[in-house]
């Protein structure tokens, strides 16, 4: 019979690690398929991944070229900027309003101690 303790050491042995590639190597990667004309097959054995996770970049890819917004972490340089910039316009926007509602307090209250 193997104890919990046993199953635990197990299973923390055979825990695969995920790997995490960088945006250039998914483009790197995806433009084998659709620049250079590798299957997925043979583009995901040259870069060593798997054909799954080569044919997700590759959809993505064709996706943000037919400019629609990806829903993983975006590949092309145009779309890391435009996600930079949207983040940027989100936190502006966020200071202008609090600098409007703090002018509308200090304001009332001038008012008041009028």
């Amino acid at each position: 019979m193997i104890s919990s303790s046993h199953k635990l050491i197990g299973d923390i042995l055979t825990k695969r690690t995920r790997r995490l590639f960088s945006a250039e190597f998914k483009l790197e990667a995806a433009q084998l398929v659709l620049v250079q004309n590798y299957s997925v097959t043979e583009a995901a054995q040259a870069m060593n991944v798997g054909k799954s996770t080569m044919d997700k970049w590759v959809r993505q890819l064709k996706q943000e070229r037919q400019g629609k917004a990806p829903k993983a972490s975006p590949m092309t340089p145009e779309q890391i900027e435009i996600r930079e910039l949207k983040k940027k316009l989100a936190r502006l926007e966020e200071h202008n309003e609090i600098l409007k509602k703090a002018t509308a307090l200090l304001m009332s209250d001038s008012l008041n101690n009028s």
